[in-house]
């Protein structure tokens, strides 16, 4: 099963990517975190990201395709993968079927996550990171065991920008903007499917498994696949 997660900051892709890979065996390739461990590194590749992001920019597709067409060729003989947080745009998306094109592969479905603006101000308005290491927690369902520091590293939690009130929704409009021709892209393929993106992690999840089973996207492959 080869799939991709779509929809806006706080709507849950990176927790339910993760619960995919381990329920099914399947590897979870994120950029965010791709880029995390690279800018944490040091690599010439973290430092290219690194100054896009300290200058507001977004990295160019070109370099985002670049790096997950590296990922997923090194990932092409697991059982599959679910892909979260790329592609985020229209050339993102073209790009990353042109990559696995050239690997024998293609895309089973892309899932959008949909939630209202009230609920992803909730979630992302909760959410503290640790500078240190970059585990992330939540006051309301992922508090750390003591208040205010990182469980893995003890350093104190902080609340990054992106996750201010007015920047939830600055990110919201241009996210928003973004996904309207990525969404129409995956329609037009007949590969796209909408979903619930309310509840808990636990009731989305059980939602995203019989979707899954619905489209008929649960096809045991070859090892060599």
């Amino acid at each position: 099963m080869r799939i991709v997660l779509l929809g806006p900051p706080g709507a849950g892709k990176g927790s339910l990517a993760s619960l995919l890979a381990k329920r099914l065996g399947i590897a979870h390739l994120s950029t965010g975190e791709i880029f995390r461990q690279e800018i944490a590194r040091g690599s010439l590749l973290g430092r290219r990201v690194q100054s896009y992001v300290a200058s507001g920019r977004l990295v160019p597709d070109a370099l985002v395709i670049q790096v997950m067409a590296q990922r997923l060729n090194a990932k092409r003989r697991t059982r599959g993968f679910v892909l979260d947080g790329f592609p985020r745009t229209h050339g993102q998306a073209v790009g990353l079927d042109q990559a696995l094109k050239r690997q024998g592969v293609s895309i089973d479905g892309a899932i959008y996550l949909g939630c209202s603006v009230s609920l992803l101000l909730r979630r992302l308005s909760g959410r503290r990171v640790c500078p240190q290491c970059g585990t992330i927690f939540h006051i309301r369902t992922m508090r750390p065991r003591r208040p205010g520091r990182c469980d893995q590293c003890q350093a104190r939690l902080v609340i990054r920008k992106d996750d201010q009130p007015d920047m939830i929704r600055r990110r919201l409009n241009i996210d928003g903007a973004a996904s309207r021709p990525l969404v129409s892209y995956y329609r037009k393929r007949g590969l796209f499917s909408q979903l619930d993106g309310s509840g808990s992690v636990e009731t989305v999840f059980g939602r995203m498994l019989k979707q899954i089973q619905r489209q008929g996207w649960l096809v045991m492959r070859s090892k060599d696949d």
